[in-house]
């Protein structure tokens, strides 16, 4: 009994460090959270497992009681509470799924877990998913990228698990050693900005003017495509269209910025396009934030004001003649929007997202990996565009 309880800690202490470690937000440690189906099958029992996993993903999502605490101005309670309930999906599909008996009885269970935690409705809260290192250790590799991270994935929850760890950290080595950042297309540029938001305020006046006037600073250094963050412009109307569309006029330049539109029964986030010719809507985020912007309960009571999520709607867009993958914020933690959209080619991933309520976290951080993990794995361009 007491060896037991001995290799039941040393497994739920590992599950910590290396989603601790792992979502660190470097990309070069992604690979670690490829330990974690070693340490779901290693456990001796369900209990265990469900530990395991708690402490996975409570380590590799610590930065969000913080986070909760900045965007509601309260105490980290509420925080704390909101963790925890991220996490019951995530401990609850793995130990369900666990398995006692050994073999490709216990691999089969692992998949379908991991399948799980990709798409709807588990994987809207899929983050550390494991798959998401792939782009690190098979850069370019693409779809056969992923399946080959899958089978590794899969072969650490069966007997040769020791084996496939030493490939994955040979492989780790050469990434560390051939490392390279995902260039930025020429002629295009992200723009970070700082202001500072609360729940419900969008940008004002000042902030347009402020924000053109990085714009146009950009283009006199010669951008031609500039992106800004998630919300630079606040609300989607006919005078902010006309207020950008006078700024750019006579300019050849175009402007991919974050909004919201509003809709009779909420609103939606989204990126559009903007020109000295006028504007349009390129992009509906397919999965924003739960809770604090996808409310869908609120549609059950009858009330409506959350934000709307578009799951499988619109993967890619056209914008300057080139096919990007938009990647909203939060849609850079989960896997279905960046996998669906691979399957429509694209080009450049632009990936846009407003922390501002991240600070003293590492959210936006794990964010930026990811994306980077992913626009390595199939070889894409990547711009990114943040308010912090």
């Amino acid at each position: 009994m007491r060896g037991n309880w001995v290799i039941s800690s040393g497994l739920v202490g590992a599950a910590v460090a290396i989603g601790f470690v792992g979502w660190s937000g470097n990309p070069l440690t992604l690979p670690l959270a490829f330990a974690f189906p070693a340490l779901w099958a290693l456990s001796p029992s369900r209990l265990v497992v469900a530990l395991v996993s708690a402490g996975y993903f409570l380590a590799a999502s610590r930065g969000l009681p913080q986070g909760v605490a900045n965007f509601y101005g309260s105490d980290v309670v509420a925080g704390i509470g909101l963790w925890g309930a991220a996490s019951l999906a995530f401990v609850s599909v793995h130990a369900v799924l666990w398995a006692s008996r050994p073999g490709w009885h216990r691999t089969g269970r692992y998949a379908a877990a991991a399948m799980l935690m990709s798409v709807p409705p588990f994987g809207i809260v899929g983050w550390a998913h494991p798959i998401t290192a792939a782009g690190i250790l098979f850069p370019g590799w693409g779809w056969w990228g992923v399946a080959a991270a899958s089978t590794g994935l899969l072969a650490m929850t069966t007997r040769v698990w020791p084996l496939v760890a030493v490939v994955i950290c040979g492989l780790s080595a050469v990434s560390v050693v051939t490392w390279f950042e995902p260039p930025i297309p020429k002629g295009w540029i992200g723009i970070d900005t700082q202001f500072r938001g609360s729940e419900g305020q969008y940008a004002d006046f000042a902030q347009q003017r402020e924000t053109i006037d990085l714009v146009l600073a950009a283009a006199a250094r010669g951008a031609g495509i500039v992106v800004l963050p998630e919300s630079a412009i606040g609300m989607w109307t006919p005078t902010v269209e006309r207020l950008w569309t006078d700024a750019l006029r006579d300019r050849d330049i175009v402007v991919n910025a974050g909004a919201i539109v509003v809709t009779p029964s909420g609103y939606d986030n989204v990126m559009v396009e903007l020109t000295g010719h006028g504007g349009r809507i390129l992009y509906r985020e397919r999965m924003p934030v739960p809770v604090s912007m996808w409310q869908p309960w609120l549609d059950w009571w009858g009330e409506g004001g959350g934000a709307r999520a578009h799951f499988f709607a619109n993967p890619v867009a056209t914008s300057a003649g080139a096919t990007i993958l938009p990647l909203i914020c939060y849609e850079q933690l989960i896997v279905w929007p960046v996998l669906q959209s691979a399957l429509h080619s694209p080009e450049v991933i632009v990936a846009t997202g407003n922390g501002w309520w991240t600070e003293g976290t590492n959210i936006v951080a794990i964010q930026r990996a990811s994306a980077t993990a992913w626009a390595r794995l199939f070889s894409l361009s990547l711009v990114f565009a943040f308010n912090t």
